[in-house]
């Protein structure tokens, strides 16, 4: 076996390559200058993997949480001795259900086995995040980063077709890893992909494409590649999955967990959540105590969204914690769908944002002022910080971020000033955006 079949050997075949200072070797829109890596020509989504910077404050499933349906997807990727064929697992499930925290717990857990291939949290409005453009060139990095005897591989293939990333999606996806993948030998292993929020990527047409290469992980014969993704159960998806032969693929609705289950794990969040307010506020020892936390669990109706945007309300009010907590035991009753209690939980936050100190005048401007930014916030392409918002409406940085300060139970405003204004669920663009649902707003 020559030098450069080995896994995690030297590469003889681009050791050489030298670029002369000035020239340039064009990869899409990368340019490569002066460098030997050949895996700095390929475009990567920095802000997708479950442990970039962007998701640091996202949670994992809080302990004691998904016990069940956390062991159904180990169970799948142990595959019965190997005699599971199903490559991918897909988890569906409304908005606010709680896929993406399932996914990084994912993610976290085989990262820690060094058995996680490389992750992928698809991010409507989040720039590359938000489109397949980087998605398969990402994989191929994160797997070449994440499991080292690939490493070469994939450089190598890097070299044999420096043009990859401008290339269609199934020949990155074969050239970049199918291929590479296929090269180890007398390697038995498993290695999972995780692709979050498959529904927010741009594209129906890139959906299904991204979908049906997936199910060619099938193909691998001594490496065994599993593909664990999370989605809205949208039609084009659906269509997409169903057109995978049943043979090759394990599904999973999250609504169809029973309510009791639901209900127990979401009361396990809120008793954490409230019990770090109490003990920061100095709250009474039994504070909520057991009633309110069954009205919570009520309202919330299966929506971890609504009890975490709950939660982070009733911490902004700080000494006013308490008051905060009536605030939302006093709206609506427990009648109405989960997405009417969601809507109701998001205008709370909104209401409270404007302070009743304030005069009529001062009140208009401000709510104008706040619905310009929340406006601008939803629909551009990528986060951006406060003062490049600011220059969008025409306002200073400092009004951006004194009108956002109340509103942080939806809104991830960094103390940084340079750091990205981000939503913390996509359902509030959602909700934004759809007019019988925020009403006059």
């Amino acid at each position: 076996m020559s030098d450069h079949d080995q896994p995690g050997g030297s590469s003889n075949q681009y050791r050489n390559i030298r670029i002369n200072e000035g020239a340039k070797a064009q990869l899409g829109d990368i340019y490569h200058v002066g460098r030997e890596d050949p895996l700095s020509l390929l475009p990567s989504a920095t802000h997708a993997p479950f442990n970039s910077k962007v998701h640091q404050h996202e949670p994992p499933c809080l302990r004691g949480t998904r016990v069940d349906l956390l062991q159904d997807i180990y169970d799948w990727d142990d595959g019965k001795d190997g005699q599971d064929e199903r490559c991918i697992f897909w988890l569906s499930g409304l908005a606010g259900t709680g896929k993406s925290t399932i996914s990084r717990t994912i993610a976290r857990t085989y990262n820690e086995q060094k058995r996680l291939g490389a992750s992928f949290f698809f991010s409507k409005g989040g720039g590359d995040a938000s489109h397949a453009s980087k998605f398969f060139t990402s994989i191929a990095v994160q797997l070449a980063n994440n499991v080292p005897c690939l490493r070469q591989y994939i450089c190598d293939a890097i070299v044999k077709r420096i043009d990859i990333a401008n290339l269609s999606y199934l020949d990155q996806w074969r050239h970049l890893v199918l291929g590479p993948l296929s090269r180890l030998k007398n390697f038995q292993q498993s290695y999972v992909l995780v692709v979050d929020a498959l529904d927010e990527c741009e594209g129906d047409n890139d959906v299904r494409k991204i979908l049906e290469l997936l199910a060619e992980a099938r193909s691998l014969k001594m490496v065994r590649l599993r593909v664990f993704l999370t989605s809205r159960p949208e039609i084009p998806i659906q269509h997409s999955i169903h057109h995978i032969p049943q043979a090759d693929h394990q599904d999973f609705i999250l609504q169809n967990i029973p309510p009791a289950i639901i209900n127990h794990d979401i009361s396990l969040f809120l008793k954490y959540s409230l019990g770090t307010i109490r003990e920061e506020w100095s709250l009474g020892a039994d504070w909520p105590g057991e009633v309110v936390l069954r009205q919570l669990v009520l309202r919330a109706c299966g929506l971890f969204i609504w009890a975490a945007t709950a939660c982070r309300f009733i911490n902004e009010g700080e000494e006013f914690a308490e008051d905060r907590l009536g605030e939302i035991l006093g709206g609506t009753g427990f009648e109405g769908t989960p997405e009417q209690h969601l809507d109701q939980i998001y205008l709370t936050v909104l209401q409270h944002s404007i302070p009743n100190t304030f005069r009529a005048a001062e009140k208009v401007q401000l709510y104008a002022r706040q619905r310009n930014i929340l406006g601008s916030i939803t629909i551009l392409l990528s986060p951006l910080p406060a003062a490049s918002v600011a220059k969008l409406i025409s306002i200073s940085g400092r009004q951006v971020t004194q009108t956002l300060k109340r509103l942080q139970a939806i809104l991830d405003v960094p103390i940084d000033i340079a750091g990205c204004i981000r939503l913390h669920h996509p359902s509030f663009r959602d909700f934004l955006l759809n007019k019988n649902r925020s009403g006059d707003f």
